[in-house]
């Protein structure tokens, strides 16, 4: 029998310029009581969660956080057992049983016949890794829980978006981990071991420990998982998709800016833009692509950056000029002719001046002067 205790988790964030709750009420995210130990019998009328007792794990912590967050589950009664007799009157079943059947709600990965990933099941996705509990959970019901979180609706771009990179970077490291994946093929030059599936696993007891009782520790997992899950679902929501606004808006609107489409302007400062400069590029198919950001720093002051050939690269598209790296203030504003310079980097790869118009106009001074390989 499942001992009692309440445990709850309610996060807040911003959402849209207000407030919004990611959960209506406190969620009672474990749900046993003593009145009422679950299953159907003694609890017709609520949900029950199943998934397998002993030795925990993130994927099926997770899992069951995901499935109470939604408003069919909130209430859920959350039963750990490998008895198939109790498991077949559950109306969820993660992680145990021995069957994927989404039609039934059992979400088992265990199988020797199982090897389905997020693009298996839907070729629009790119990730092949294969799915654990936790990835089978959020295929199915990601959308929904995303729209919630968000205020959105299921098939919003917003929802959409943020779906897909808190799997790509966070949702498919659980479930590579729990199905032993590793990130290369050679030997590693160190070991993580302060990664979410490892903090799970320190939640259960020690091998010595004279009390094996996972129950509490199962609890602490679910809080653990779900707060670092909520948290990436928050980041991605208020700062990432505000960011992404921003550069689509820059980079729509960069002919207004310089007719030749290569420079944009950011309109608000320290925004990080990179990441989602190169994706919307991609997904407009833009051509020529972009080679300068112009942008004020947290400090107000106007900045040049040129846009990298790759993400995390060095290399530049295209480089401020060479005379000018190194240089600074009336230096440098002697040298290229454009008034209030204040530097460039003597690596090529930023500037400053203390206008709009003069950053402006060493990003269009480079673009005139480059080799004509580069013009494209």
């Amino acid at each position: 029998m499942l001992r009692g205790g309440l445990f709850y988790l309610e996060r807040v964030f911003l959402s849209n310029s207000r407030r919004v709750s990611l959960f209506p009420s406190s969620v009672n995210m474990y749900a046993e009581s003593d009145n009422c130990i679950p299953n159907k019998k003694s609890c017709p009328d609520v949900p029950v969660i199943g998934t397998h007792n002993g030795t925990f794990h993130c994927d099926e912590a997770l899992a069951c956080f995901i499935l109470k967050t939604l408003p069919e589950y909130k209430n859920a009664k959350i039963l750990r057992t490998r008895d198939e007799n109790l498991l077949k009157d559950c109306d969820v079943v993660v992680d145990v049983g021995g069957l994927y059947d989404p039609e039934v709600h059992r979400y088992d990965h265990h199988q020797r016949n199982f090897s389905e990933s997020m693009h298996s099941l839907n070729p629009k996705n790119p990730w092949t890794t294969k799915l654990s509990s936790a990835g089978l959970v959020y295929f199915h019901f990601g959308h929904r829980v995303i729209a919630q979180f968000l205020g959105t609706s299921n098939q919003d771009g917003k929802t959409i978006k943020i779906y897909d990179k808190v799997y790509e970077n966070f949702m498919e490291e659980i479930d590579a981990i729990d199905n032993g994946i590793s990130t290369h093929d050679e030997p590693p030059r160190y070991h993580i071991s302060t990664h979410l599936s490892s903090r799970v696993s320190y939640l259960n007891p020690s091998w010595n420990s004279p009390t094996q009782d996972t129950e509490e520790g199962f609890k602490k997992a679910m809080e653990l998982t779900g707060s670092e899950f909520v948290d990436k679902v928050s980041y991605y929501g208020n700062v990432w998709w505000p960011a992404r606004l921003l550069v689509e808006e820059a980079i729509k609107n960069r002919k207004n800016v310089d007719p030749s489409g290569e420079i944009v302007n950011l309109t608000k400062g320290g925004c990080p833009w990179k990441d989602h400069l190169f994706s919307i590029e991609e997904e407009h198919a833009i051509a020529p692509k972009i080679k300068f950001v112009i942008y004020q720093d947290m400090n107000q002051q106007w900045r040049v950056q040129c846009v990298p050939v790759r993400l995390g690269s060095f290399e530049n598209r295209l480089s401020l000029p060479e005379k000018w790296r190194g240089l600074r203030n009336e230096e440098l504003t002697e040298k290229s002719g454009i008034p209030d310079c204040v530097f460039v980097h003597a690596s090529g790869f930023i500037g400053g001046n203390k206008t709009y118009e003069g950053v402006l106009e060493m990003a269009q001074w480079t673009l005139k002067d480059r080799p004509i390989e580069n013009k494209d």
